[in-house]
């Protein structure tokens, strides 16, 4: 089964620190938790007091602060692991796709890609039946990924392939609609892996 730490550890790696960009709907950013989305995260009230308290050099000060360190991870296993069941998700790589597309674009959609995937990985319903497009990790969500797995011999490649696609999808369509968004292009392809 997959493991959270390990998800984190790569999420982690793409989110960065502290960021406040204009052009960035999340608004003020830290570590990938954006106030706009996040007002009511305990984090923003270290960083608060600590940009009173330190206006000069709050930015290096909240760097390693381990209440922040704490308080983001706690708050990535609850807002996004526990959601997509990652415990559950028998295949590391898979889990940590699904898991860092949730985090980017969210659960329901990341959930949503999975089933789409699987459903358009079944043969028409040869290997196993379609599922509801709920966006809900629910049990037969995780009975159509098992059977996929197994008929794949344990190997998610081309659901992994699936996954990436609609990923990157969506980023070219939140491009094309709004220009001011494709300075953020690198970031968001870092994230899709098409080998």
């Amino acid at each position: 089964m997959a493991d959270f730490e390990i998800a984190y550890g790569e999420t982690e790696m793409h989110e960065g620190g502290y960021a406040n960009d204009p052009v960035d709907r999340g608004g003020e950013t830290y570590r990938g938790v954006a106030r706009h989305y996040h007002p009511n995260w305990s984090g923003w009230r270290i960083i608060d007091q600590l940009k009173e308290t330190h206006p000069d050099d709050f930015k290096r000060r909240i760097e390693d602060h381990q209440g922040l360190v704490d308080s983001t991870k706690q708050f990535y296993r609850t807002k996004f692991w526990d959601p997509i069941r990652g415990d559950e998700i028998p295949d590391q790589s898979l889990a940590n796709k699904v898991f860092d597309t949730g985090v980017n674009q969210g659960v329901a959609s990341s959930i949503g890609y999975l089933q789409e995937s699987l459903n358009l990985l079944n043969r028409n319903q040869k290997n196993y039946l379609d599922i509801a497009v709920d966006k809900q990790m629910g049990p037969e969500t995780q009975k159509s990924l098992q059977a996929f797995l197994k008929l794949e011999s344990g190997r998610p490649d081309f659901l992994l392939k699936l996954l990436n696609l609609m990923q990157a999808a969506k980023y070219l369509a939140i491009m094309r609609r709004d220009s001011t968004q494709e300075r953020f292009a690198r970031g968001w392809l870092n994230r899709v892996d098409l080998r």
